[in-house]
């Protein structure tokens, strides 16, 4: 708690015990600052987040309200910004930050990269990890207020650095922007998020704004095989590839029923790695994974130990073994890349089931083709609802299927599913694909919990 003269210099003597730009999220005690989004002005909801419990407002206009407030006139949203780090005595410079961004491989990069450094938390699509502890958060980086008290709270724990996902959304709402990262990386860019972005420009313009962020003296590793970052140059930057003209070449790479041995060379230095994560795309990761450890100074050997020894990383490629003849894989593949690089990666299958669908209120140019993709490259194609939120799932599916006859319509996930399992055999790969260990369905203007692996788990216990 802290009164609002600790925040801003007023003849206000009132304290407050948390604050936001959503009037959503106020509770009783808040300070809200009516920030400018995109598509909303948080000033339209001055009225409901007093209704709501707020004691203070912030604003650039006048409320013309009898109420506790004080007007700003610089830019509201960089005013939030600031006040956040004051309410939550944030020094950055106490915390150590690898910040990734790209389209696909953000997850699983950062998860590595936590996992080999030891004294690291994980912020990303799979919530926020301290020391073990799990917390959930509502976006892959969260809005600002949210952000700020996760930072708050791993700077508490005694926590040295955060290896944590970037979106581009993130970027494009400045919800970083105030952040120094001393690495960061970009996995590749292909088209994604367009709904929000407009156009491809606009989305790469977006990844690129992490570049900005970087501490003097600090690094940018990127995917040199990419056709965007292959034509960036910046300062201290480091990539990585199969192309020769990389700074780490990847060579060769083998693959056995347990590991992937993956050959680089880094100037005169031939280095092995071997990791338990499998497919073509995987090795991209666990590169810039192990790029990134360099260069914050693990030593050589404690890298490639740990990275040998990696966990399952929830959501994928995830293998589930409940004793069944058949695999069962559990992905976050949404994109098309993603969904592409999934399929490809289990060719040598006598069959390839797949439970797949595609978001409502995100980029419709994408469904059919992957819809297309996955019919011409499995076996039994099966479409299904994925957080179609207020979009008609028939709809979605049909703009994925086209005029194709050759697929299995089922609407209900949790079914959908059932039915994969229940068709499987000996030889079979069962892939389902989209939400990974996501624990909501965004139906309308709500997340029910849904959750496909508890649908997996149960079906078998019930078995």
């Amino acid at each position: 708690m802290k009164n609002i003269n600790e925040l801003i210099d007023c003849n206000y003597d009132i304290d407050i015990c948390g604050i936001t730009d959503d009037s959503r999220n106020v509770k009783s005690g808040f300070l809200f600052v009516a920030t400018k989004g995109f598509n909303v002005d948080h000033y339209d909801y001055v009225e409901n987040a007093i209704k709501n419990g707020c004691v203070f407002v912030i604003a650039d206009r006048d409320i013309k309200m009898n109420f506790p407030h004080i007007i700003v006139d610089k830019n509201i949203n960089d005013f939030y910004r600031e006040i956040c780090q004051k309410y939550y005595d944030l020094d950055f410079n106490q915390l150590r930050l690898i910040g990734i961004t790209g389209t696909d491989g953000k997850t699983t990069t950062a998860t590595i990269v936590k996992n080999v450094i030891g004294n690291c938390s994980y912020m990303g699509t799979n919530g926020l990890e301290i020391f073990n502890e799990k917390y959930s958060v509502n976006n892959t980086t969260p809005v600002i207020s949210e952000l700020y008290e996760n930072l708050k709270k791993i700077i508490d724990m005694n926590c040295s650095t955060l290896s944590m996902e970037v979106s581009s959304e993130s970027l494009l709402h400045d919800r970083v922007k105030n952040l120094q990262y001393d690495i960061v990386a970009i996995t590749n860019i292909t088209g994604d998020h367009l709904n929000v972005h407009r156009t491809f420009d606009n989305y790469v313009r977006c990844k690129l704004k992490l570049l900005d962020l970087v501490r003097e003296n600090g690094f940018a590793v990127l995917n040199g095989d990419d056709d965007v970052l292959n034509n960036i140059h910046v300062n201290n930057c480091i990539k990585f590839g199969f192309c020769d003209n990389n700074d780490y070449v990847i060579t060769n790479y083998l693959e056995d029923d347990k590991y992937t041995r993956i050959y680089l060379n880094h100037d005169l230095e031939k280095i092995e790695i071997v990791s338990p994560l499998k497919a073509k795309y995987n090795i991209y990761n666990v590169v810039m994974a192990y790029i990134i450890c360099k260069l914050y100074g693990i030593d050589e050997d404690i890298i490639l130990n740990r990275i040998k020894n990696l966990k399952p990383i929830d959501g994928r490629l995830e293998v589930l073994d409940f004793g069944q003849d058949y695999d069962i894989i559990l992905d976050y593949a949404h994109t098309i890349n993603g969904v592409k690089s999934v399929i490809s990666s289990f060719q040598n299958y006598d069959r390839k089931i797949v439970v797949i669908g595609s978001a409502g209120g995100r980029d419709k140019e994408k469904r059919s083709v992957i819809g297309k993709y996955i019919i011409e490259n499995s076996d039994v194609s099966i479409f299904t609802m994925d957080d179609p939120r207020n979009e008609d799932v028939n709809d979605i599916i049909d703009q994925m299927v086209g005029d194709s006859e050759d697929y299995i319509r089922i609407l209900d996930r949790g079914k959908a599913i059932q039915y994969a399992l229940d068709i499987a055999d000996k030889g079979s790969v069962v892939l389902i694909l989209g939400k990974g260990r996501d624990n909501y369905m965004a139906i309308g203007d709500k997340k029910v919990y849904y959750c496909d692996y508890d649908i997996i788990e149960r079906y078998f216990k019930e078995k």
